[in-house]
């Protein structure tokens, strides 16, 4: 998969301007603040429909102005793509080859991105949610059935919840059942998906890490081991589950149990990461999982998908720096920093420096 060019108009500090890339690697570089991250953000909003530094899509509107439209000409293993979107204050259209679709789910994996930040660090220090976010914005991208399953199953979690309010103990008893049935249903699918997900993940996590490290240390994932079997049998297990645990959801007011309280532990050594790791071996750990994502979305679409590297150099060392870039050939790359120079040894690339929401004309565009 690659981005060949991207239009910006009033998204963040942009007023309107026009990228061009090369299928390798490309470095954004500028001084702070200028726009490298907020261009590395659109392209991962046109890949996913979703950014990972806002909550509400009006954020991204340019200060002053009443919209925003970011646009995408790409190339997958089936031809020419063409994503669109424009963003309003309490909506947005997204276009696809100029027809305009409905549902976010028609969206997903036509470019597929994986995106790693410092802030990637929540991956491993912060609580589950983190590393359920992680899990469910990577399948979702090759997985059009686990983003519905997705949406469904929280959707009637809401619900489930709400009715765990009611303070007619009676008439929640009685429902409680119809929603069970329906949550458990889409519930193992989400199970199931991410049982494969982290399979495929782990050895390739593990990989990477010891590339990093040179063998240093050993990275393992170990998912929860709640939920075992096919789908079938998933669901009945999360039936009886929900059905034991109709007291404590009532005393609580919430859903106890499910995929939606699920986690994934790491261990650097056979040391609980989250615990104990430093601060440079929890970067070199979530560096390794984000690598392992961009071979899974090969194995399971065909194609590498566009790797976006923000700001990911100053936090690194010299060797790891070498070996990043040594690893990330043959996949386009959008990567940001300060000073290409510091980051190239002796790659080529594609320069484009950012000044105040404008690319400017560089010197020497490639090295």
């Amino acid at each position: 998969m690659q981005i060949k060019k991207l239009f910006l108009q009033n998204f963040r500090n942009y007023e309107r301007e026009n990228f061009i890339f090369d299928e390798g690697l490309n470095i954004l570089f500028g001084k702070n603040a200028q726009g490298k991250t907020n261009c590395a953000e659109a392209v991962f909003y046109l890949c996913t429909g979703s950014s990972l530094r806002i909550r509400h899509d009006k954020q991204l509107i340019r200060m002053g102005a009443t919209s925003a439209k970011i646009v995408a000409e790409a190339q997958n293993r089936y031809g020419n793509v063409t994503i669109e979107a424009e963003i309003f204050e309490n909506k947005r259209e997204i276009k696809i080859n100029g027809s305009k679709i409905s549902k976010n789910a028609d969206l997903m994996g036509h470019i597929n991105s994986v995106f790693f930040s410092p802030g990637e660090l929540r991956l491993i220090q912060d609580g589950p949610d983190e590393r359920r976010r992680f899990m469910n914005m990577s399948i979702s991208q090759t997985s059009p059935a686990y983003y519905t399953a997705l949406l469904r199953y929280n959707k009637i979690l809401d619900q489930r919840n709400a009715l765990l309010k009611n303070p007619d103990v009676s008439l929640v008893l009685d429902t409680l059942p119809v929603w069970d049935e329906q949550l458990a249903k889409y519930a193992s699918v989400i199970v199931k998906k991410r049982s494969e997900f982290l399979e495929k993940l782990a050895p390739y996590a593990a990989d990477f890490h010891a590339f990093l490290t040179d063998g240093a240390e050993i990275l393992t994932l170990a998912p929860d081991k709640k939920h075992e079997g096919d789908e079938q049998e998933i669901a009945k297990t999360l039936l009886r589950r929900l059905t034991n645990n109709y007291e404590k959801d009532l005393r609580l007011g919430f859903t106890t149990v499910g995929p939606h309280r699920d986690d994934v532990d790491f261990f650097i050594g056979g040391i609980d990461a989250k615990a104990y790791a430093s601060q440079g071996q929890t970067r070199t750990a979530a560096l390794a999982v984000k690598l392992a994502e961009v071979e899974i979305f090969r194995e399971y679409s065909g194609e590498y998908p566009v790797l976006i590297l923000d700001d990911v150099m100053s936090e690194l060392d010299l060797p790891r720096r070498k070996k990043l870039i040594k690893r990330i050939s043959g996949v386009q790359t959008i990567l940001t920093c300060t000073h290409a120079e510091r980051v190239l040894y002796g790659a080529e690339s594609r320069k484009i420096r950012i000044e105040n929401g404008r690319v400017k004309p560089d010197k020497e565009e490639r090295k």
